[in-house]
């Protein structure tokens, strides 16, 4: 008599210094955006961002809203400038491809910009160096100028959703 026995995939996790609050926070987060569902029989992932981005106007604005927690995380661990304007270009290439119904989403599931902005961050973030004012000012001014960007082209798309509903439908 022949046993039929199946194998069970084990994902063997890297081992890892323990993290601080505030970087298991951050951690987290990107991993819901970005990570969070798996697609059955792949190893592939996807997380709450592409699927938030599928609300018109406010998906890809709320979703940037809440990347830019990673970005204000990299400001308050010292990383670079350089590497803060690397993050905000992520997050505005996720937020104006997103911004295309459909493709956007996908676009987004496959960029994972919050993965790729958390590990610019653990990788910089042992720089530590002081903040000052200048610093604020540029990091408050990127975040306006990004927030602004996503705002503008949520607006567009809400409004091209509009007319399209309306073309579709009628007065």
């Amino acid at each position: 008599m022949e046993s039929k026995i199946k194998e069970i995939e084990v994902e063997v996790l890297p081992a890892r210094p323990p993290l601080s609050r505030e970087q298991e926070f951050t951690r987290i987060l990107a991993f819901i955006l970005d990570d969070l569902i798996p697609i059955p029989g792949t190893k592939h992932r996807f997380g709450l961002d592409p699927i938030i981005g599928l609300i018109p106007g406010i998906g890809d604005t709320s979703t940037t809203a809440l990347s830019s927690i990673l970005l204000v995380r990299a400001f308050r661990a010292g990383v670079p400038r350089v590497v803060l304007l690397r993050m905000a270009a992520n997050l505005l290439i996720n937020s104006l491809v997103g911004a295309i119904p459909g493709v956007g989403d996908f676009f987004s599931a496959w960029f994972k910009s919050n993965q790729r902005n958390y590990q610019l961050l653990t990788k910089h973030e042992n720089r530590r160096r002081v903040s000052t004012a200048g610093d604020w000012t540029f990091l408050l001014i990127l975040l306006v100028v990004l927030l602004g960007l996503v705002l503008v082209i949520a607006l567009a798309a809400g409004y091209l959703a509009f007319r399209i509903l309306f073309l579709l439908f009628g007065r």
